[in-house]
């Protein structure tokens, strides 16, 4: 497992449909905030595939702001993916 540290903020993804927005910051412990249009039916199946994105790159630290559009699994695990190697070092 790879260990990353985020030490600047950035993000991925867009708002439009069938995609998300992931904005990450550095924190003090793990935060992550999820806005979706979808939460009520797969608010945590969302909330699993970023906690399985995040533990595979070993990040304890950040704040994660998600907002949904609608994204599919690949998606997320993607934009998630993306924002932390943007994000650490």
């Amino acid at each position: 497992m790879e260990r990353r540290e985020i030490v600047r903020p950035a993000r991925a993804g867009s708002v439009e449909s069938n995609d998300l927005l992931v904005i990450i910051s550095p924190a003090d412990e793990l935060s992550i905030d999820i806005s979706s249009e979808v939460s009520l039916q797969y608010g945590d199946d969302i909330k699993r595939v970023i906690e399985e994105t995040v533990k595979k790159f070993g990040v304890e630290k950040a704040q994660i702001k998600i907002e949904d559009k609608g994204a599919l699994d690949f998606t997320i695990r993607a934009r998630v993916e993306a924002a932390i190697l943007r994000g650490s070092k």
